[in-house]
């Protein structure tokens, strides 16, 4: 290996679940692919049950106690949990750390999930370069941060909220986690507290494009005295600028694929006469939801294919594809709707694949990004729910009715949809901006591995 190679060794930490390490590997892809080594550090019982295909990335493991069990307890809180990863997986990282510089790889630079804090002083003690990656939408970070410097009070009492940057966003637009104050408190605490040590990290990287968000990303970048910057989208360049030879997938699957017959099966139908439904890797839907979406599928009499995950399966009367590789499917021809929950993830994908999407949100993130992807980028609508949170048949039957053949709305929801798959593109070209900023932090770490 290059002598500078070596030397310029980035360790990279993703909170442990897919849909933060998907853009995080993809981001290290990057990174590895302009010279840089790379490391991805996640748990052990994460790392065991993933089908990998990391190149040219290396994987290591942290935190075996509270995986295997060791002083794990089932019964534990989400606090608890996250406040033994933090105190384990500090000090395995610094050991991991330590081990890489006895084997001849000197770690340069911790690239750290926001969401993991304490990464930053670890970071710091070692006198690393320390980089925090915000995994979700530039737009629901700014809503956290706001919340965190107290600008907006909670519990919300008022009906709308205005933050720079962004539009106006009525009180249920916000993610859940804030609107619904006492639902989750400590995911709510994990978002906040993303700026705890905001001021700590040398670097932060935005997972989304200058264009797509341009106006809260200048506003964010100004309140972070270190360098802050859009890197995305973060998703394999086959899909985008195919720079990337093999990149055709994110490398790491908690589900086992078998792609084969689903992809058949769109090949032999027409153009944009297919309506994929998917609801990402962790949202889970009451029994009576997977019924009225059966209902409105049946309804449509589209062509569809709906991915179930193994757990969700016992709702349904019917086989459905477990899981699937999301892109290749979005980048299918006969792909005419994508029924979302309207994830980070998801949307990213759905805007660079250029596919019109019905944003049916359940939770966290997703009713800010539903309110995007109808209102600010008009790529899709809105399947809302009642007021149990159940999106009835007749509902998401006429979103999906409007997606695929509304006299009103279809031509343009496409042409937007295009024009953003586009400009995602253009972001990682050689000359897109999120390409300039990711050859600025790499130009950084070179030179820094030289002193």
């Amino acid at each position: 290996m290059d002598t500078k190679a070596r030397e310029s060794h980035v360790l990279v930490l993703p909170f442990p679940v897919q849909s933060h390490i998907n853009p995080m590997i993809q981001f290290s892809k990057r990174l590895a692919s302009k010279g840089l080594r790379v490391t991805l550090v996640t748990t052990f019982l994460l790392t065991a049950s993933m089908h990998a295909d990391t190149s040219p990335i290396r994987i290591e493991s942290l935190c075996k106690d509270i995986d295997e069990g060791g002083t794990a307890k089932e019964t534990e809180s989400h606090g608890d949990r996250m406040k033994r990863y933090r105190e384990v997986g500090a000090e395995d990282l610094q050991m991991l750390i330590e081990k890489q510089s006895r084997l001849g790889y000197p770690v340069k630079c911790l690239l750290y999930d926001s969401v993991i804090p304490w990464a930053s002083k670890v970071a710091k003690e070692l006198g690393l370069i320390g980089a925090a990656f915000y995994t979700q939408s530039c737009s629901v970070n700014a809503i956290y941060y706001t919340i965190y410097k107290g600008l907006i009070p909670t519990p919300i009492e008022v009906a709308t909220v205005d933050i720079p940057g962004l539009p106006l966003l009525a009180t249920e637009e916000l993610p859940s986690f804030v609107y619904k104050i006492d639902s989750y408190p400590h995911t709510l605490s994990l978002c906040l507290n993303q700026f705890a040590n905001m001021d700590d990290a040398d670097w932060h990287f935005l997972n989304t494009f200058d264009k797509l968000e341009d106006e809260v990303v200048n506003w964010l970048a100004k309140q972070s005295p270190t360098r802050m910057m859009a890197i995305g989208p973060t998703i394999p360049s086959m899909y985008l600028d195919n720079s990337m030879e093999g990149n055709n997938n994110y490398g790491l699957d908690l589900f086992t694929l078998d792609s084969e017959s689903y992809m058949n099966w769109l090949d032999m139908k027409a153009a944009a006469s297919v309506v994929y439904v998917s609801f990402g890797s962790l949202a889970s839907l009451t029994e009576n939801q997977m019924e009225e979406i059966c209902w409105a599928l049946k309804n449509c009499n589209y062509h569809f294919l709906w991915v179930v995950r193994e757990l969700e399966e016992c709702k349904l009367p019917m086989k459905f594809v477990e899981w699937c590789r999301q892109l290749q499917v979005l980048a299918h021809k006969s792909i005419g709707c994508f029924v979302t929950h309207g994830g980070w993830n998801s949307t990213l994908e759905g805007l660079s694949s250029g596919v019109p999407m019905v944003a049916m949100h359940q939770s966290a993130d997703q009713p800010t990004n539903a309110k995007f992807i109808e209102d600010v980028w008009r790529v899709g609508v809105r399947a809302k729910g009642d007021e149990e949170g159940i999106v009835v048949r007749q509902k998401l039957e006429n979103c999906i009715r409007e997606v695929m053949e509304g006299e009103r709305r279809k031509d343009e929801m496409k042409r937007n949809a295009l024009k953003w798959k586009e400009l995602a593109k253009e972001a990682v070209d050689e000359n897109g901006s999120s390409n300039k900023n990711i050859e600025e932090f790499v130009t950084r770490i070179l030179c820094f591995s030289e002193r």
